[in-house]
């Protein structure tokens, strides 16, 4: 099962919230939906301008993120809106379009 995780990043003098990477681990490899998510990352990083993270990291194997202390409240925007990305996506896949 992928976990997300969120590396908070300093902050800098024109941010309106902390910047963070969002990293997504334990991805199986072989599911359709990750492989298209993994395309649209190397393609045109859409993942990251959707959620507000400067960056999306993908491991299949377990990462543990140093440091990995965020709110409730900021953990749980970010997952909702990772969440609606996933189904959104599943539901394109279902219905035999692309992602």
């Amino acid at each position: 099962m992928p976990r997300i995780q969120i590396l908070e990043l300093p902050k800098g003098s024109g941010d309106d919230r902390p910047p963070f990477v969002l990293v997504i681990d334990q991805a199986p490899r072989d599911e359709p939906l990750f492989r298209s998510f993994r395309e649209d990352m190397e393609m045109n990083d859409h993942v990251a301008s959707r959620v507000g993270a400067r960056s999306v990291l993908v491991f299949e194997d377990t990462i543990e993120v140093p440091a990995n202390e965020v709110s409730a409240e900021f953990r749980a925007e970010v997952q909702s809106t990772v969440g609606d990305l996933f189904e959104s996506a599943r539901r394109s896949l279902q219905s035999g379009g692309g992602v």
